[in-house]
């Protein structure tokens, strides 16, 4: 008890001495943190990765909204949306819609928008038009999209995705200032304007011209969002315990302790406290011995504890995962194959894993304790994860433990994460942790076409780190992607199939689901959504903010 209230204490000073007092008024101002890690200094929706959290969603919107927690598309930019035929998609926008100059947004708009990437082909959307044939402006509102190849999937997971651009602005650009611009002074559709920013801070302000006030009664609470530039999670969870950070998307350790003295708000009032929002995997490289071989990979998911992780690392904020990496939601559930994993699936059991690793001929030969391949060489592998990703670092420290009891010599490295990231995209790695694709979406396509991208070049940057080649099971995630969203047993007859490949192969072990990190003061503001009143999913993470974040913002009230 001592030592947390010393922990408590310190991490307070160190937040008052970091932060200065507050400049706007509190009634009217929300603080968030957990989704900007450098100064801001990119509002360009082209580079969305570089573009500081809220230039899409809050500034920028997409055509549609998708809600996680009733897997629904909502549409927002247009007022419908539907499939005229097997490749002919039209929408029709709302009428009525503006920029933040005052200017109507239009169909030209959103044709633009995407025909911009047919023109500038280092666009990151300009691969749709591998399928796209053509889009049809009908009028003012109306598109219609027509299809070389539909991918039914895919094109449901970028209606939540594509940013539309002002044409007025964005066509006077040059291809220098398109790619590679800051875009300082956005001008978009959304519910707020960019205001101003500081090295430790991004502040914009509410939009009372916005569009979805007038058409649809909808307006934000908070006048302002001051997004903060937060460096240590201890000092973001003394800001939460003070009140001076609203809402927090950080790993915060201590929580479930501290949730006894401070009225700290979660999604869950018990474990696990967090939503599961994307899923944690062991990448092994394929291209490199003994990983090429599929039974030793198989070996290896019997061989670890992640209810230990789970337990001791995470506090219990998280869950294990699924032998398939599934989120449990709805719009990847409802094709999960219980009988498949059943037959092929996994558990923890060291036993099993030491059987397989004989059967394979995986023996210690020498009696050094460690086993050697079948052809007698040592084997010496290295888990990595980067360093300062605490909760990683000690998760992997457990895996090589698992890996060593089980006769490998296995170690935890921890690299910057340059290093790391170096290592993992040109394959130069043995096993590594990465979790950057397999984030919650309308469809599983998404985790699959990441695991297992075929475009397997020197540098991946896209997933498949584990550089495995299956052109069965690439020809299956294509089937898959081609299937409309309303053939639900034609897709779950293939997927089926997937997951078969997967389980008997392994090339990427699922471990745990990282959590929505989710956690808010209510000394300033209330209603914050969680279990028992789901009316958005609080994610103010980079990419997330049209999956339920600006919704929260129209739900919140401000305390009294």
């Amino acid at each position: 008890m001592k030592k947390l209230a010393f922990f408590v204490v310190l991490i307070l000073v160190i937040s008052v001495l970091i932060f200065p007092a507050v400049r706007f008024k509190r009634s009217e101002t929300l603080y968030a943190g957990g989704g900007m890690w450098a100064p801001p200094s990119n509002w360009n929706p082209i580079t969305p990765w570089n573009a500081v959290t809220g230039t899409v969603g809050l500034i920028y919107e997409t055509l549609y909204l998708y809600d996680p927690l009733k897997d629904e598309m909502v549409p927002w930019l247009v007022e419908k949306g539907e499939w005229e035929g097997p490749n002919v998609f039209k929408i029709v926008l709302r009428k009525g819609l503006t920029w933040s100059d005052g200017k109507p947004l239009t169909a030209e708009d959103v044709k633009f928008t995407f025909e911009l990437s047919k023109k500038i082909p280092e666009i990151y959307y300009s691969p749709l038009w591998n399928w796209i044939d053509r889009i049809e402006m009908l009028d003012e509102r109306t598109l219609v999209f027509k299809f070389s190849e539909a991918r039914y999937h895919e094109w449901l997971y970028n209606l939540y995705q594509i940013p539309i651009l002002p044409k007025h602005i964005w066509e006077k650009k040059s291809k220098d200032e398109i790619l590679n611009g800051t875009n300082e002074g956005a001008i978009g559709s959304g519910a707020y304007l960019f205001e101003t920013y500081d090295q430790d801070r991004m502040v914009y302000l509410r939009n009372e011209n916005w569009w979805a006030t007038k058409l649809l009664g909808l307006k934000p609470a908070p006048k302002r969002i001051v997004y903060l530039r937060v460096l240590s999670n201890n000092v973001a969870l003394g800001m939460i315990m003070k009140g001076e950070l609203d809402i927090s998307n950080f790993f915060l350790p201590g929580v479930p302790n501290l949730k006894k003295y401070y009225d700290i708000h979660t999604w869950f009032k018990d474990p696990p406290y967090m939503l599961s929002d994307n899923t944690a995997f062991l990448f092994l490289n394929t291209t490199k011995k003994p990983m090429d071989d599929p039974k030793f990979r198989r070996a290896l998911a019997f061989a670890i504890d992640v209810e230990k992780i789970v337990r001791t690392v995470f506090e219990r904020q998280v869950l294990p995962s699924n032998p398939l990496g599934f989120l449990p939601i709805d719009s990847w559930m409802k094709y999960y194959d219980e009988k498949v994993v059943e037959k092929y699936g996994f558990k923890f059991d060291p036993e099993t894993a030491k059987k397989l690793l004989d059967e394979a001929g995986y023996k210690d030969v020498d009696g050094d304790g460690y086993r050697e391949a079948p052809d007698g060489s040592k084997i010496h592998l290295k888990i990595t994860v980067p360093y300062g990703w605490t909760d990683w670092m000690e998760s992997i420290k457990i895996i090589a433990d698992n890996f060593r009891k089980i006769g490998l010599n296995v170690e935890a490295k921890f690299p910057d994460y340059g290093k790391y990231w170096e290592d993992l995209t040109s394959g130069k790695f043995d096993m590594a942790i990465n979790n950057f694709g397999s984030q919650l979406s309308s469809t599983p396509w998404t985790l699959y076409n990441w695991l297992f991208n075929p475009e397997i070049s020197e540098y991946m940057y896209n997933g498949n780190f584990e550089r495995y080649k299956n052109d069965e099971l690439f020809d299956l995630i294509k089937k898959f992607n081609l299937t409309p969203m309303d053939k639900t047993n034609e897709a779950k007859s293939i997927i089926s199939k997937i997951e078969e490949i997967f389980l008997k192969e392994m090339p990427a072990i699922p471990l745990w689901y990282n959590g929505l990190w989710f956690q808010a003061s209510k000394s300033a503001w209330t209603n914050w959504p969680s279990e028992n009143n789901p009316y958005a999913y609080p994610c103010t993470w980079g990419g997330r903010w049209q999956m339920g974040g600006l919704m929260m913002l129209t739900k919140l009230k401000p305390a009294k």
